[in-house]
């Protein structure tokens, strides 16, 4: 291969990789919050690809203390809605009508010394959501799966799923189709960033 061949190898290899570097800032970039889905199930291959981009996330001394539950059971998604809406004392599906409930839970023991549990479990619903949006899945971060999990159903349920050691829910991700599109980013606060050079 010559000199003018290979350099424009590199120079290819080289856009491919920009794209893909601005197709993930892109999605990061307009991923929104969806709060209306449709019945539709997304298929398995979509739902593990998206589990997979959680299992991924970084985590405190790559303890990987979370544990991912995918639940498309519609009675047990029920049940998981209406648990959270007894949390806050409404009647109402805090799931927006999502038909996939990703739950994120993690063990508080898995290294105790730095306390990361919490921003590991973050970090993998970060990039389920994320990777949801690159996917053209909708998906949004519920809480109160601290309150549920530490209930006594929530117990029984992780005792079902197999799941032992001292867990704490993290959040749910509803993820599903969305039933129509979501609100545009609102403008970025004023000082969000702060340059100290």
């Amino acid at each position: 291969m010559n000199a003018k061949l290979r350099l424009s190898a590199v120079f290819v290899k080289y856009m491919c990789t920009f794209a893909v570097i601005m197709e993930a800032l892109e999605a990061m970039l307009t991923r929104r919050s969806v709060r209306a889905y449709t019945d539709e199930m997304p298929p398995r291959e979509l739902i593990d690809k998206v589990v997979e981009a959680g299992m991924y996330a970084p985590t405190g001394k790559n303890t990987q203390s979370p544990t991912i539950v995918v639940v498309t059971n519609r009675a047990l998604r029920d049940e998981l809605s209406r648990l959270n809406a007894e949390v806050i004392g409404k009647d109402f599906d805090p799931f927006y009508g999502a038909p996939c409930i990703i739950i994120v839970l993690a063990d508080r023991n898995c290294n105790r010394s730095h306390g990361t549990y919490i921003n590991d479990g973050s970090l993998v619903l970060g990039n389920m959501m994320n990777a949801a949006h690159a996917l053209g899945l909708g998906s949004c971060w519920i809480h109160r799966a601290r309150q549920i999990f530490a209930s006594e159903r929530g117990q029984e349920l992780l005792r079902q799923w197999g799941i032992e050691g001292d867990i704490e829910g993290i959040g749910h991700l509803a993820l599903g189709y969305a039933a129509k599109e979501p609100a545009p980013a609102s403008p970025r606060k004023e000082g969000y960033v702060r340059y100290v050079e």
